[in-house]
């Protein structure tokens, strides 16, 4: 067997906060050029969208691998990581909340009831999703203009750094800047947490009860390859809108609904399906980098706290 075997004592709540952000930044850390490449994607054909403010011409991306390796023609490798730090320190509290916190938030909903349905699973994934938002969409809303930002040498740079990033948008867009796109984001992360949370959920004790697979990770492997596939599928239209409207410039969309529309019209409804592939590629990879460490961390951990509690 490789890894650690299940805990005999459950992980505590504090061990799966701290295990699921870890988790989540050495996920991000993996998989992060997949999510540039996604937002360059969705961006791409936006109409008088900040990406395309500049002296620079406007480069074409032609598939997730062909935009990366545009990206690292015109830009340089560094540009795959754009967003990097902003992206971690939202990890840090987003993936701590809405998912170190979905075990407790669930067994809250179904009072300690060893038999937990559908609906009890659901509403922890919305609420947690929905918790994260909030605590978290500043660090969201930089690591998407970052990403955006294109770093040729014709093109105007928006942003210097991070810290200048969260000054920036505080100045020119007031407070509520930093909580752009805060709405689509929450019903996106609603969506997402249900899907990726109850979806891994759901076929992990799936595959434990039919005795196919043990507590391991092949079980995880499979679990969170799972969950990725059937997130992306159903987040993606609200990502991209997600997206489109948090690096949108000041006034460019009225409301969350106005840049929807505008998609639909000018666009047609395959946009909102734009930068599936990296979507896919990136919440598929990220998800089984994810879980498989989480499950890995939270039993090293409680071994560590274990072997610490126990006298020599």
């Amino acid at each position: 067997m490789v890894g650690f075997g299940p805990a005999d004592v459950p992980a505590t709540a504090a061990v799966k906060f701290v295990g699921a952000g870890t988790a989540a930044c050495i996920a991000d850390l993996f998989t992060f050029p997949l999510d540039t490449a996604k937002v360059r994607l969705q961006l791409q054909g936006e109409a008088g969208g900040p990406a395309a403010v500049g002296k620079g011409p406007v480069v074409m991306y032609r598939g997730v691998f062909g935009t990366l390796t545009t990206m690292v023609r015109t830009e340089g490798p560094r540009s795959l990581y754009n967003g990097l730090v902003a992206g971690l320190q939202r990890q840090m509290t987003f993936a701590s909340v809405r998912i170190g916190l979905y075990d407790s938030v669930k067994q809250l909903y179904t009072k300690g009831s060893d038999h937990v349905g559908i609906g009890s699973r659901l509403l922890a994934g919305c609420t947690t999703g929905a918790m994260a938002v909030g605590f978290a969409q500043p660090t969201d809303v930089v690591k998407v203009r970052f990403q955006a930002q294109a770093r040729s040498p014709g093109l105007a740079r928006r942003y210097h750094g991070t810290i200048d990033a969260y000054k920036t948008i505080a100045k020119e867009e007031g407070i509520h800047g930093l909580w752009k796109g805060t709405a689509p984001n929450i019903a996106r992360n609603a969506i997402v947490n249900c899907t990726e949370l109850v979806t891994y959920d759901f076929i992990k004790d799936a595959l434990l009860r039919s005795n196919r697979m043990t507590d391991n990770l092949p079980c995880h492997f499979v679990s969170a390859f799972g969950a990725g596939l059937c997130t992306t599928v159903i987040a993606s239209p609200v990502d991209v809108v997600k997206t489109r409207y948090m690096n949108s410039a000041l006034g460019q969309y009225s409301s969350v609904v106005n840049c929807a529309l505008g998609m639909l019209t000018k666009e047609g409804p395959c946009a909102f399906y734009k930068g599936f592939m990296p979507s896919f590629l990136r919440l598929g990879s990220w998800n089984v980098v994810m879980f498989v460490t989480y499950e890995q961390l939270k039993r090293a951990m409680m071994a560590a706290q274990h072997n610490w509690a126990t006298p020599l």
